[in-house]
């Protein structure tokens, strides 16, 4: 149990009627990949066994390779209340362990045989029919399932070995550079740091990167797959066992390379997507937190959807004078770099602006007809608008909703009431006039502001604001501070439905201290 894997495949499912049999898919997939086919039919009712278990919220199927071992764990962020069940079928051993608020059921399974036995068996019954077409298959799913460009190279490994290759070694090069070894996975991995030594010497350069070729080593012949993708040369892939490459195997190999580097090359692109659209979603976020007299203040942003998206949700807050601050909490419709330009126009124009004196109300009529004349690209806005001044029993806080959720109060008694007045969204009509609502705080007394990502949380045909679901929710947060009332309005928001959201989520709320 204490011993580190050799290879981790994990994957996360949605609950549902498919949960179960999606996890025994995955499992599959693994054991096919690990050429672990002794235990396969085992492994999948182990994996089913224990989604069964939890399939009515999302979990998380980790496959642990621990050399004369694999290891299923299934983690599971909300504890569910009843007692874990032991597999139908005979494991090595099994349990349950805790880490913070998720529970890890585990079952651990003791492989058979050697890998020299299942590579003969595999390429035996591989050149007697259509096996190869299912392998290739199964890898080919495996690869696509990942978009992450360091587990690119641990799939191909484990792929390969052993059925083609007793070792794998991946190489991969950044713009044209030299080559250098990124994973190593050996049939005995007791003899890994060995043959990396052995690698130091080979000089993998040397070989033709658009050309399947062989390198000879001492102990080995080395088979050199080229890993290119759209006409880019991405690496080199190299295989290695104590006999020659059957023709077969070859062929097999070259396959593999194709489809690997195709994989590759859509991690890699995927990847430097993501990070530059986190980087301008960071630069459309405050750049820091600033402190305010007389205020106790919680945010919480949660873009939703896949990492390569821009959310359209934004909130800020920035000193406008000596003497008052400013706060604004905004949903942009749709997501993407068209609504991050909106998001970008909307938090310059409101610290521009504020900075100038403009009240909340002027502020908004003319980011309204600075939206406007952006023509084509405009984009309706709903905006939350406010500007705090502390006074000597609380807060005063002036504010205007444009088309918004309702702003909620909650006094220290547990009462909670709207304090905004609904108004025009930005973006639509030329000729509006914004009023601003003036709002006392007294000590102790919290403001929520919410994007529609929380009061449009959907179960089924429910809302989580249909009968003042949000106020309801509001009202158990008398006492705590704004952190934590920013939290538990986000614990609810997520345990009022068992799937993902599918919006983004910004919540503000400032209390006076």
């Amino acid at each position: 149990m204490t011993a580190s894997p050799h290879a981790v495949l994990a994957a996360t499912f949605a609950p549902g009627e498919t949960a179960v049999t999606a996890a025994m898919r995955f499992t599959r997939e693994v054991m096919t990949a690990w050429a672990t086919g002794g235990v396969l039919h085992t492994a999948e009712q182990v994996a089913a066994d224990l989604a069964e278990q939890v399939a009515d919220e999302p979990f998380e199927v980790i496959w642990k390779h621990f050399g004369d071992a694999v290891q299923v764990e299934l983690r599971q962020r909300n504890l569910s209340q009843s007692d874990p069940k032991a597999p139908s079928v005979n494991v090595e051993e099994w349990g349950v362990t805790f880490a913070g608020d998720s529970r890890v059921h585990w079952a651990r399974l003791t492989l058979p045989g050697s890998a020299d036995r299942v590579a003969a068996e595999w390429l035996e019954e591989s050149s007697r029919g259509p096996h190869w077409l299912g392998f290739l298959a199964d890898a080919s799913d495996l690869l696509a399932g990942t978009l992450d460009p360091d587990m690119v190279p641990a799939i191909i490994a484990q792929v390969v070995v052993p059925r083609l290759s007793s070792w794998c070694a991946v190489y991969t090069s950044d713009n044209s550079g030299p080559l250098r070894l990124v994973y190593l996975w050996h049939a005995d991995e007791a003899r890994i740091d060995g043959l990396r030594e052995q690698l130091t010497d080979m000089d993998v350069d040397a070989a033709d990167t658009r050309v399947t070729s062989l390198i000879h080593l001492p102990e080995s012949q080395v088979l050199a797959v080229p890993l290119t993708a759209r006409g880019r040369s991405l690496g080199m892939m190299c295989l290695g066992r104590p006999d020659r490459f059957p023709d077969e195997v070859i062929q097999f190999a070259e396959d593999i390379g194709r489809r690997a580097a195709l994989a590759m090359d859509n991690a890699r692109l995927y990847a430097q997507q993501a990070a530059a659209n986190r980087a301008l979603q960071r630069s459309l976020l405050p750049p820091n937190e600033p402190e305010v007299p007389g205020l106790d203040y919680g945010v919480i942003y949660e873009p939703a959807g896949e990492v390569n998206e821009v959310g359209g949700d934004f909130y800020d807050l920035f000193k406008a004078g000596d003497d008052s601050w400013r706060f604004a909490i905004g949903d942009v419709c749709g997501t993407g770099p068209e609504a991050a330009a909106v998001t970008g126009l909307a938090r310059h124009t409101l610290r521009l602006l504020a900075r100038e004196g403009y009240g909340v109300a002027a502020v908004l009529g003319r980011l309204n007809q600075a939206i406007l004349e952006e023509g084509e690209r405009a984009r309706f806005l709903t905006l939350l608008h406010g500007d705090i001044t502390p006074v000597p029993d609380g807060l005063e806080v002036r504010l205007v909703s444009a088309g918004h959720p309702e702003a909620l109060r909650l006094k220290p008694s547990g009462h909670v009431e709207a304090v905004t007045t609904p108004q025009s969204l930005l973006g639509v009509f030329h000729e509006v006039v914004f009023e601003a609502d003036t709002v006392h705080l007294d000590h102790g007394d919290v403001l929520l502001a919410v994007t529609d990502g929380v009061t449009e949380r959907r179960s089924g045909g429910r809302l989580l604001d249909d009968d003042g679901g949000l106020a309801k929710l509001l009202a158990e947060c008398a006492g705590l501070s704004a952190r934590a009332v920013a939290e538990r309005i986000r614990r609810g928001a997520a345990e009022f439905a068992s799937e993902p959201s599918a919006d983004d989520l910004a919540i503000v709320v400032l209390r006076a201290r």
